[in-house]
């Protein structure tokens, strides 16, 4: 280990030693940058030692010396997890507390962390030893064949780690031949350097960019939330007037409710033009090498297209299935929206005349002045009842009516930054289920939009021992002001119950094996969990638990509530079509058989037409700042989302008919969903709880596409 002197004191690696914190968690104010190197390189070498151990075993390789191992579990876990551990933090800051150092290291790192993933995956005597332990189980009579010891029978978690652990290598490259193997390690070292270069350079220019006004005429039509944030934006960057910024709380709200037509647009087309511009931070070609390397990857891997290889991992099984639902999804919804289209055309003549031409940079303006015509509704109205730390108490009271579950703060588990707080969950017997770190607003360095991820994650020791997870839930929140705290849009308060979803995925996880644990599910399975929480959003007896009015304490009136309720599908429509088109847009990219030589923005536009209403403009592009697809793990999945709605629809019909806060449902719910992580397939998982297959009837119904 090396020590580093800082002025008379040494400094220790952090991360070299067991963190001796309550629960131990991460003790972030001793990292240094240094830190992460260093670390990562031992971490490297101890998983080289660990791997070097196993194949010098003697013995016949079985699950338990293989897959199961206790030298790399109890007492032995802290010391040949380091990798894991270092990469979890380095790589989480990347996206919530980034700096130039942290990018350059990540430059520095990416290719020789990724030869060191292709050196065990493509290891021929590692995969020898998994394809022994694979095929005694699975060849015929393995069971009753001639052994001096009879086979351990597997517990269908531990036949879920075993396949995996077989498929993984197959899926890595296992069975090519050494040609094959290198050039299988040069797809995924560029791949990964260009994933990452390309979410550097989204976040570089989306930060680069600012709409700073001065003269407060120019502010007409906008709340005063917005104002005052901008105003404090401002004085942030020791700025006369007001600054807006592309960041989620800052951009919505103006392009909503702005009168200034010139500076949506500008504000429109800084958003929409981001890493299309000629310089440093263009993307386009990024995208198109992308693109080509993952379809490199699945033809030598024996598929047709990156999308194939994808689906064997998916609920949706194929690519047929998957433009199945999108197309069954246009049928059902584009004669509605082009209707929910039209009306929203005949408002804006309405309002500014007959030789109105609506350009994209109006939409959420007189969508927002068509919903306050027909709903009385404006989301401003909202806000004083969804102060944060009202929602809160709300989300988690949430969980603990469904599941008796309890958080607790805790201001002694160190943090990375003074605006996350770090809870302690308790199970409804008291016995603790999980640290919960929540970081809610945007600030220099954070990448926008909202997710959850693990600092660590959970598995049971040979022990006994129930190791509980570190969840990590991070959001882009509108922020408090100088004299006002923060207020929510709705809108936030179901990013939060989203988010909140994928956390509880991770909270209640009980299963043996850290990488079948929380969220470690197929990704068209994965959005079911976050995607069910948001429909309590909208439900009577959820707002009415915390929606209460920050000064007076008044809750929020039923009339409000009921103008809600009326409101839940307004355009609902036009927003389907609009996840529609990014599916379409991905599985587009990733169904190429060919090398993909188009220019990216002329093939965005023809990609998605079927699902776009009106004319699109080609001085825009979304794919270079799509990081879902390019940078993310969505690539050929972003139809995910729709996937799980259709099951999220499915699941919260079963709630709607037994109780919205039905206790025995939850716990039905957590039982066969979301304790069970990837430990069997989820359409088992699904049917298990259901008692039978989704069908999209509920979704229909729940849109007003269909009476129910």
């Amino acid at each position: 280990m090396n020590d580093l002197k800082t002025g008379e004191q040494q400094h220790v690696n952090p991360f070299l030693h067991p963190y001796q914190t309550i629960h131990d968690t991460i003790p972030f104010p001793q990292i240094t940058l240094a830190d992460y190197e260093e670390a990562m390189l031992e971490g490297i070498r101890r998983e080289d030692e660990q791997v070097a151990m196993m194949l010098a075993e003697t013995d016949e390789p079985t699950f338990e010396n293989t897959l199961d191992r206790e030298d790399v579990k109890d007492g032995d876990k802290h010391y040949y997890d380091l990798l894991g551990r270092v990469n979890s933090v380095f790589f989480n800051m990347l996206s919530a507390e980034t700096n130039d150092e942290m990018d350059a290291l990540a430059q520095k790192m990416s290719p020789i962390l990724t030869k060191h993933s292709n050196d065990i995956s493509l290891n021929p005597d590692i995969f020898k030893r998994i394809k022994h332990i694979y095929d005694q189980y699975h060849s015929t009579g393995a069971a009753t064949d001639e052994r001096t010891t009879p086979l351990k029978k597997l517990t269908a978690e531990e036949e879920m780690l075993l396949n995996n652990a077989y498929d993984g290598f197959v899926r890595s490259g296992a069975l090519l031949d050494e040609e094959g193997k290198q050039r299988l390690r040069e797809l995924t070292e560029e791949a990964s350097m260009l994933s990452l270069q390309f979410s550097q350079n989204l976040l570089k220019e989306n930060k680069a960019f600012t709409l700073h006004i001065t003269d407060e005429k120019q502010l007409d039509g906008l709340p005063e939330t917005a104002r005052q944030m901008a105003a404090e934006a401002a004085k942030e960057q020791e700025k006369d007037g007001w600054v807006f910024t592309l960041d989620a709380p800052s951009y919505g709200p103006f392009m909503m409710y702005s009168t200034q037509r010139e500076l949506r647009r500008q504000l429109y087309m800084a958003r929409n033009t981001l890493c299309i511009k000629e310089n440093t931070e263009n993307n386009l070609d990024i995208c198109k090498r992308l693109i080509n390397l993952r379809r490199e990857l699945a033809q030598l891997l024996g598929y047709e297209t990156y999308a194939d290889y994808v689906m064997k991992r998916r609920m949706a099984t194929d690519v047929e299935h998957v433009y199945q639902l999108l197309n069954d999804l246009i049928d059902a919804y584009k004669p509605t929206a082009e209707a929910e289209r039209a009306e929203l055309k005949a408002l804006a003549k309405e309002m500014e005349g007959d030789d109105f031409k609506m350009e994209p940079w109006d939409t959420a303006y007189y969508s927002q002045q068509l919903k306050l015509k027909k709903y009385n509704l404006d989301p401003e109205m909202l806000r004083p009842y969804l102060e944060l730390s009202n929602v809160i108490k709300g989300v988690f009271g949430l969980a603990t009516k469904l599941y008796g579950i309890s958080f607790k703060e805790n201001k002694n588990i160190p943090v990375y930054h003074p605006d996350v707080k770090p809870f302690e969950v308790y199970d409804k017997d008291g016995s603790f289920l999980a640290v919960l770190y929540v970081d809610f607003h945007p600030r220099k360095g954070k990448h926008d939009g909202a997710w959850m991820t693990e600092f660590q994650g959970q598995w049971i020791e040979h022990s006994g021992e129930n190791v509980r997870p570190h969840v990590s839930l991070v959001m882009n929140l509108s922020k408090p002001t100088d004299d006002k705290p923060a207020l929510l849009r709705l809108g936030e308060v179901e990013t939060f119950l989203h988010e909140f979803g994928h956390s509880l995925h991770g909270i209640f996880s009980n299963t043996h094996f850290e990488s079948l644990s929380g969220t470690n599910v197929w990704w068209d399975f994965v959005e079911l969990p976050s995607q069910f929480m948001e429909n309590f959003a909208i439900e009577k007896e959820f707002l009415r638990t915390f929606a209460f009015h920050y000064e007076t304490g008044e809750p929020m009136p039923d009339e409000l509530i009921d103008r809600i309720v009326a409101s839940r599908n307004f355009q609902a429509a036009i927003g389907c079509l609009r996840q529609v088109s990014f599916g379409l847009l991905d599985m587009a990219y990733y169904t190429q058989k060919e090398e993909f030589t188009d220019d990216i923005i002329p093939f965005e536009k023809k990609a998605w037409e079927k699902a776009i209403l009106g004319k699109q403009r080609t001085d825009t592009c979304m794919t270079t700042q799509f990081s879902h697809i390019m940078a993310g793990g969505y690539s050929a999945g972003y139809y995910s989302y729709k996937w799980a709605e259709v099951l999220d629809a499915d699941a919260f019909s079963v709630f709607k008919k037994e109780g919205i806060f039905n206790q025995d449902t939850a716990q039905r719910f957590r039982d066969c969903i979301l304790s069970k992580g990837g430990t069997e397939h989820p359409m088992t998982l699904y049917k298990r709880f259901r008692g039978g297959e989704p069908t999209i009837d509920a979704l229909l119904e729940r849109n007003g596409i269909r009476k129910a």
